[in-house]
C-alpha cells in the first residue's frame, strides 16, 4: 500500500494550545524544539561568518523512493540534518533559514490533483506552516524565487550548503541543488562543521525526546528477556523486540538492525544483517547478546543487553559478564565534564584486564599487557559513540581531533573531551573471535599473556557487551538506559517471568 504522505500530517501532527507537536506514540514532541535548533545554528553562524553578506542556509530533505524498478514504496524516514532543523515527516523538501533573522522557510513539492485520489487530502501550503511552525511555505519548483531577501537581488545572497564527511562512515553529506541555484554564491565550507556542533550538545526538548526514546527501549528489552525461551529462534526476540517498541511507544523505525545473537554468533560484532538474519535457535544455556534501539521522531536509542537464554548464569558466563560489568561502571563512575573519552576507553581496557587475570585467562602485569594492546584482542571495538538524531551521531573527530592509530582506539567513534549536554553510549565488551585469537597466540609478544588452556574454555562461547545511553551532566551524568543488569538482577527478574 501507498504511504500517506498527507494523513500523517493530520494524524502525527497535532495542534495542541502549545503549538503544533508530534504524537505518534506518547510523547509529545513541539515543534519548538526545531525552532530552537534553527536558532541556535544561526547564533553559531553569525558568529563565524566572515563578512555581513545575507546568508542563508539551504538543506535538502531525503528522497521518496521505491524499490529497486518496482513501483513499492520503501518506508521514508527523513534525512537527519533537515530532520534536526525543521522536523519535517515528507520526503522532497527543502528548508531555508535566513541567518540574521533565524526566519524558517519549508518548500514542499507541488503534487497533483490525482494524489488526493490514491494517498489522501492535499494539504496547503497554510497547512504545512501552521503545523510545523515556519514562518513561510512555497513549493519547490519556487526556490529560487524565494530566496530573496528584503528584495535583495539573488547574487547578494550568499547559499550556506552542507558539504562534508561523515567521521564515522567516510561518506559525504547531501548538498542541497535546485533549479536557480547558479544565480546565487554558493558557500559550502563553512555550514557542515557548524551544524555537526549545534548536533552534538542537545537542548532540554532534544534530551526529553531520547529520554522517552530510551524509556521504550528499556521496556522493550525487558520484555523479551520475560519471552525468551530455549527451542526459540533468535528473530523471534527481534520480533518481540519491534512490536513493543511500536505498539506500546509509536517508535515506527528502529535505530538498527537489530542484532539478536545466541552463543557463538554474540561473539560477531555486527551479526543480524542480510546474510546472518538473526535465524539460529536458541539452546538451553546459551549466553545471548541482543543489541537493540527504537527510534522515536528520528531520535535513537542503542541498549545492549547480555544475559544466559534460561535465567541463570553458569560459573564462565558470570566471570565474563561480570568482567564486562565493572567496567561499565567504572567508565560511568568516572565520566564528567573535562574527561577525556579516549581515556575512557583505556579505562575500560585496563578494567578488563584486570578481572580477566584475577580469573586466570590472562598472566603477566596488566601495564605491559596494554602496552601490547591485548585488550583490542579481547574488545575490538571502541568504548561507544555519540549519539542522537544518528545512532552514530556526527561530531566524533571536529578539526583539531585526531584519530588513534592504536588498536582498539583507532575504532573509537567519538576523541573529544567530555562536555555537559552531550549524549553517549557506554559499550564495553569481551569477545572470544577466532581470528583474533588465532592471530594473538601466534603473536609472541602478545601470546605470554594469554593462558592458552583456560582461554580455551571459553572459545566458542561469543561473547558479552553491555551498552547504556548516558547523558553527560554538569557534574557528572545520567543513566538513561533502564534495564536490570547485575546478575542478582537478570537471574531474579527472568526467573520472576517465568513463575
Amino acid at each position: 500500500m501507498p504511504e500517506t504522505l498527507n494523513r500523517s500530517l493530520s494524524q502525527q501532527i497535532e495542534n495542541g494550545h502549545h503549538g503544533p507537536a508530534f504524537t505518534l506514540g506518547k510523547h509529545k514532541v513541539s515543534m519548538k524544539l526545531f525552532s530552537k535548533n534553527r536558532e541556535r545554528l544561526c547564533q553559531r553562524l553569525r558568529g563565524v561568518l566572515k563578512t555581513q553578506d545575507l546568508a542563508v542556509v539551504v538543506l535538502q530533505s531525503g528522497d521518496s523512493g521505491t524499490r529497486y524498478d518496482t513501483d513499492t514504496d520503501l518506508l521514508f524516514r527523513q534525512e537527519s540534518f533537515f530532520h534536526w532543523a525543521f522536523g519535517v515527516l515528507e520526503p522532497d523538501c527543502f528548508g531555508a533559514i535566513d541567518v540574521a533573522t533565524g526566519k524558517g522557510t519549508l518548500f514542499v513539492p507541488r503534487l497533483p490533483e490525482s494524489y488526493a485520489v490514491w494517498m489522501g487530502k492535499l494539504w496547503t501550503l497554510e497547512d504545512f506552516k501552521t503545523r510545523y511552525a515556519v514562518e513561510a511555505v512555497h513549493y519547490t519548483d519556487e526556490i529560487a524565487e524565494h530566496l530573496s531577501v528584503d528584495g535583495k537581488p539573488s547574487s547578494a545572497i550568499t547559499l550556506l550548503t552542507l558539504n562534508g564527511i561523515n567521521s564515522d562512515s567516510g561518506k559525504t553529506s547531501r548538498e542541497a541543488t535546485f533549479k536557480g541555484i547558479e544565480q546565487f554564491r554558493v558557500d559550502n565550507t563553512t555550514l557542515y562543521p557548524e551544524i555537526c556542533e549545534c548536533r552534538v550538545f542537545k537542548t532540554a526538548d532534544e534530551l526529553e525526546v531520547l529520554r522517552y526514546a530510551n524509556k521504550i527501549s528499556s521496556a522493550a528489552h525487558r520484555e523479551v528477556m520475560k519471552k525468551i525461551r530455549p527451542g526459540m529462534k533468535e528473530y523471534q526476540l527481534e520480533s518481540e523486540f519491534l512490536h513493543y517498541s511500536y505498539a506500546q511507544g509509536g517508535c515506527r523505525h528502529s535505530a538498527y538492525t537489530c542484532i539478536c545473537a545466541a552463543a557463538d554468533n554474540s561473539a560477531v560484532l555486527h551479526y543480524g544483517h542480510a546474510g546472518a538474519p538473526n535465524e539460529h535457535v536458541i539452546k538451553d544455556g546459551d549466553m545471548c547478546l541482543f543489541d537493540m534501539g527504537a527510534e522515536y521522531y528520528c531520535y535513537s536509542s542503542d541498549i545492549t543487553c547480555s544475559f544466559p537464554a534460561n535465567g541463570k548464569f553458569t560459573a564462565d558466563q558470570k566471570i565474563v559478564y561480570e568482567t564486562v560489568l565493572k567496567a561499565n561502571r567504572a567508565v560511568l563512575a568516572s565520566m564528567k565534564p573535562g574527561v577525556s573519552w579516549p581515556d575512557m576507553h583505556l579505562l575500560a581496557e585496563r578494567t578488563i584486564l584486570e578481572e580477566l587475570k584475577k580469573h586466570g585467562l590472562l598472566t603477566g602485569e596488566v601495564d605491559e599487557m596494554m602496552e601490547a594492546c591485548i585488550g583490542p584482542v579481547l574488545m575490538p571495538h571502541g568504548l561507544g559513540h555519540l549519539l542522537g538524531i544518528d545512532t552514530h551521531d556526527c561530531g566524533g573527530y571536529p578539526a583539531g581531533v585526531v584519530r588513534s592509530e592504536r588498536p582498539g582506539l583507532k575504532s573509537l567513534r567519538m576523541g573529544r573531551v567530555l562536555q555537559a549536554g552531550m549524549v553517549i553510549t557506554v559499550e564495553p565488551g569481551v569477545y572470544f573471535i577466532e581470528p583474533l585469537l588465532n592471530a594473538a597466540f601466534a603473536n609472541e609478544k602478545q601470546s605470554q599473556f594469554l593462558v592458552k588452556e583456560v582461554i580455551d574454555r571459553f572459545r566458542g562461547s561469543g561473547g558479552v557487551r553491555i551498552e547504556d545511553d548516558v547523558i553527560v551532566t554538569p557534574t557528572g551524568m545520567e543513566l538513561m538506559t533502564d534495564v536490570p543488569r547485575t546478575v542478582e538482577e537478570i537471574e531474579y527478574f527472568m526467573q520472576d517471568a517465568r513463575k
